[in-house]
Formats: structure tokens, C-alpha cells, sequence
């Protein structure tokens, strides 16, 4: 049996520029990091005693004779792509609900590569890992997402991810003081609006937006090298980078009409009012997660007047994808 675990993780700034039709031609940049919350994926030989080959337990529980015959398109496209020549029982589970903003599907497709590959006693390293995943994503199901998501859920931690050129991505984590770390985590606060949504709608609009959007993307970029440098060169950046995150929102619901809906603008507005510096709802856009960034003094407030969603505590993750468990007893 094995059991992989793969980090959720959250992004900052640059959101939009890690699009293949974007940075293949502009580059791209995005701030993002990996959080204690997590998407496990437990996968084993199934015994040959039953009447399938193949049993899946995800929201839904299929059984199947073939690879071929699978519903669920990651699961099948990844046990392809892995050559996977065993049959299994796979098992997933969830710290946080899928459609929510945290990159949960590409989080998934990274765990069940890692998982298939140690069942296949095969190693891949972290970029391997990545690429692997953003191929299965974009090429072979044909997913409207970016290259953001499984890059930060494959090398974890807190990263500046350069896209474009000659090596597609590039993995640089950003080196601060302990301290600052702490306490930009401190600052931080995640909520659960309470309602998911299709992201790959959303996603789609976008790209298909792109070319008229080159503006707004290259301001993306801009935002996204001035907050590494407040928060790697200066001593006293962490209210402008608050104030960074408010400007890069603005941005981003501009963007197009399905990104946020009054509901959502409504709670945004209520944080700011109640001392948040800026913030963001979380992945493509029209629900989720959102997150936003209040001095600690001001986050009892925060609590109180958006206590009709739910606040969810984290701190970051450092780990990216891994083996938790692997045993050949199983």
C-alpha cells in the first residue's frame, strides 16, 4: 500500500499569467505558497477476488476491468500515462473540498502520479513530477488551466514561479528571515465563502480573453516582482503588501464578469471596513476560498463581522508532494 500527500496551496500574485497561451509567448510570473492542508491518495494492488479489476473510491466509487473504461479523466489519463500494468484499489481524501480556489484538482493529479509511481517502484523528481502533471492536464484531458497549480503542489513551499523559455518553469523560493515569514503568516486569513464553482468555466473565458488582456497580465507581472521585492529587500513591506494584494484584486475581477458576484463583493468589502489591507479570492474566481490580509490586532473583528462563513486557520507547507506511507505488506 501507499499512501501519498500533496499540499493545497495558495496564490498570491501573477494568477493568469501561467496560462501556456500567455507565457509561451510573454512569460510569467506568480508568488504562491503550499499550506498544511492536504489531499491524500491511498493506492494498493487490489487481490484478485472480485469481479472488477480496478476499484476507485474518490466522490463517487467506480469499478472497471480496463484503464480505458475509467470515468474519473485524471485518474484515468494519469494510470496511462504511468503505464500502470497492475490492478488497483485507489482511495482519495481531502483536508478541503474540491472547486474551491486551492488548485485541488491539480493538487490530486500530482498525489496519484506520486502515488502510481512508487506502486510502480519508479522515482521522479519534483520538476519531473510538474511536467508530468501539466501534461496530463492540458494535453491529454485538455483542462483549461494553467501551470501554476501542479508546479506548487509537486515542489511545495513558499516560491517565485517563472514561466516561458527554454525550461517552460522555473522554481525559486523566496529567501526571508524566519521572522518575516512568521509574521507574514500571521497576517494572513483564508475563508470559505461557502459556495464552489466550475473553474474551468472561468479559466476558459480567460484564456480565451488573453490576447485582449495584455495590459492587465504584463500589470500582473509587475505586481507580482514588486512584492517580492518589498518582501525579500525591505524591513517594513508588509503593509504594502497588503495593499499589493488589494490592487492585484482589482485587477483580477476586471478581468472578466464571472471572476466575483455581489456576494462576494459584498464580503470583500465588509473585511476592508473592518481593517483587512487587501485580498483575494483564491483560483479562477466565482467562489471558494478567500483570503485576505489583516494585522493581527484586527482579526477578532475580522472574525466577528464575517462570522457567517467559515475562517479556516493554516499555516505554510514546505514538503510539496510526498510519500507518507509505502509498504509491501498491504
Amino acid at each position: 500500500m501507499i499512501i501519498s500527500r500533496t499540499p493545497f496551496r495558495i496564490s498570491f500574485f501573477g494568477g493568469g499569467t501561467d496560462y501556456p497561451v500567455w507565457y509561451r509567448e510573454n512569460g510569467g510570473r506568480v508568488i504562491s505558497t503550499t499550506i498544511d492542508k492536504y489531499c491524500y491518495v491511498t493506492l494498493r494492488v487490489l487481490p484478485p477476488f472480485f469481479k472488477y479489476k480496478h476499484l476507485l473510491r474518490y466522490f463517487e466509487r467506480e469499478e472497471a476491468n480496463t484503464i480505458d473504461e475509467i470515468k474519473h479523466p485524471s485518474i484515468r489519463e494519469c494510470l496511462k500515462y504511468i503505464n500502470m500494468n497492475k490492478n488497483i484499489e485507489l482511495v482519495h481524501h481531502a483536508d478541503l473540498p474540491a472547486q474551491s480556489g486551492l488548485g485541488s484538482s491539480s493538487t490530486f493529479t500530482v498525489g496519484l502520479l506520486m502515488a502510481g509511481y512508487a506502486l510502480n517502484n519508479q522515482m521522479r523528481t519534483k520538476n519531473q513530477l510538474a511536467h508530468d502533471a501539466i501534461e496530463i492536464e492540458q494535453r491529454r484531458i485538455g483542462e483549461a488551466v494553467g501551470s501554476q497549480d501542479q508546479t506548487a503542489a509537486a515542489f511545495g513551499g513558499f516560491n517565485r514561479i517563472n514561466f516561458g523559455g527554454h525550461r517552460e518553469l522555473e522554481v525559486t523560493p523566496l529567501t526571508i528571515s524566519t521572522e518575516k515569514m512568521r509574521n507574514l503568516q500571521d497576517h494572513l486569513m483564508l475563508f470559505f465563502t461557502g459556495f464552489s464553482r466550475n473553474a474551468s468555466d472561468i479559466a476558459q473565458k480567460q484564456i480565451e480573453i488573453t490576447s485582449s488582456k495584455t495590459k492587465e497580465l504584463d500589470f500582473m507581472v509587475e505586481l507580482c516582482k514588486e512584492a517580492e521585492e518589498l518582501l525579500v529587500s525591505s524591513e517594513n513591506g508588509f503593509l504594502e503588501w497588503g495593499e499589493l494584494l488589494n490592487e492585484q484584486w482589482k485587477v483580477k475581477k476586471s478581468m472578466t464578469n464571472l471572476i466575483t458576484n455581489s456576494k462576494i463583493d459584498e464580503m470583500y468589502e465588509q473585511a476592508i471596513r473592518s481593517g483587512a489591507l487587501g485580498g483575494k479570492l483564491l483560483g479562477a474566481g466565482g467562489g471558494g476560498f478567500i483570503l485576505f490580509f489583516v494585522p493581527p490586532e484586527k482579526q477578532d473583528q475580522i472574525k466577528v463581522n464575517l462570522s457567517s462563513i467559515l475562517h479556516v486557520p493554516f499555516r505554510f507547507d514546505f514538503s510539496g508532494s510526498q510519500i507518507v506511507y509505502h509498504s509491501t505488506n498491504d
